[in-house]
């Protein structure tokens, strides 16, 4: 934990320093602690670049890399499938719906335009397809069971990926690129004003989620064993289901669809410190964290000039470590 937390800062740091302007340490350092009233400072444009543009974009990324990282692994661990991420409720195919109605359409939600209307679109589409997967999921007595919720949360997945390719292909070809952008998921809109809420919700239900580390760790055993052992298994998975939904909605409002970070994650901590919550919780939100601040560092550097989705790069680290977790649990098996 100490390690990790250590590496997290440091990457953080290098996160701050890198990017296609030309800033050295010491400005960037001089710029940090302006804003504290130490030292002279630096010139207003570099302040910009690095307090107002740089510094928020990395803090983003490491809550939203941490807050994915989370909420993969509470529904793996609920649905008790080893292929479960942040997405697999439709979430991602809602919020897909709403940002590309804004993008294709040019609507305005609520009286905001552009990147705020966007936001609020999407984080509108996947509470109303959340929703939905729970209407169709949701038993006679109202128990969420893990195989309805699945089949459901690809049902409505299917229909939104429908729903936002008809609108794609009456777009014109700018809107479309504007759309494959937002799906493939970026932090270049983050900024001080939004990251109070995004901060909230997902140290909110960090502090849920690791306060039932331990009920977390009777469904390893399945259903009837963790009713044996006194969960309420309807009450925790309701419970469960909605933080994670609602903090997966509120992030990707605020950066697109980043994929795999919530798959992974989950699968590697889990080989560094056993299944046991409340060890792995800590861990995964840290992993999490470092891995979508070196994905961004890895977007706005690795070509010249151009920045590239941070999706394509969480997908080429995710895709070659997916398959190595796959073919060694195959050899353990």
């Amino acid at each position: 934990m100490v390690g990790l937390t250590v590496l997290l800062v440091v990457s953080m740091g290098v996160g701050v320093f890198a990017g296609s302007a030309d800033i050295g340490l010491g400005e960037v350092y001089r710029a940090v602690a302006g804003q504290f009233g130490i030292g002279s400072g630096v010139d207003a444009n570099t302040a910009y670049i690095v307090v107002d543009l740089r510094l928020p974009r990395v803090v983003e990324g490491a809550v939203v890399g941490a807050g994915l990282a989370l909420c993969g692994a509470v529904l793996q661990s609920l649905t008790g499938n080893v292929l479960a991420d942040p997405y697999i409720l439709g979430l991602a195919s809602g919020a897909s719906v709403g940002a590309t109605a804004v993008l294709t359409l040019g609507t305005t939600v609520a009286g905001l335009a552009g990147g705020p209307a966007v936001s609020v679109a999407a984080f509108a589409g996947a509470m109303l397809a959340l929703l939905t997967v729970f209407a169709i999921a949701t038993t006679r007595t109202g128990a969420l069971l893990p195989g309805r919720l699945i089949l459901a949360g690809v049902a409505v997945a299917q229909a939104g990926a429908a729903l936002s390719a008809i609108m794609i292909l009456r777009a014109d070809t700018g809107a479309a690129d504007r759309v494959m952008r937002w799906t493939l998921g970026s932090l270049a809109g983050a900024r001080w004003s939004t990251m109070p809420l995004l901060l909230i919700v997902v140290l909110v239900a960090a502090a849920v989620i690791v306060l039932v580390s331990r009920t977390l760790d009777a469904f390893a055993f399945g259903e009837r064993s963790a009713t044996s052992l006194g969960v309420n298994v309807t009450a925790t998975r309701w419970l469960l289901y909605s933080i994670v939904s609602v903090c997966t909605a509120v992030m990707v409002a605020h950066s697109g669809i980043i994929g795999f970070v919530g798959l992974v994650v989950p699968h590697a901590a889990r080989m560094i410190v056993g299944p046991l919550h409340v060890r792995l919780l800590p861990v995964v939100l840290l992993v999490g964290a470092l891995l979508l601040v070196w994905a961004d560092v890895l977007a706005r550097t690795v070509v010249a000039h151009q920045e590239i989705p941070v999706g394509l790069v969480t997908a080429v680290i995710g895709v070659p470590a997916f398959v190595w977790l796959l073919r060694r649990r195959g050899g353990a098996a």
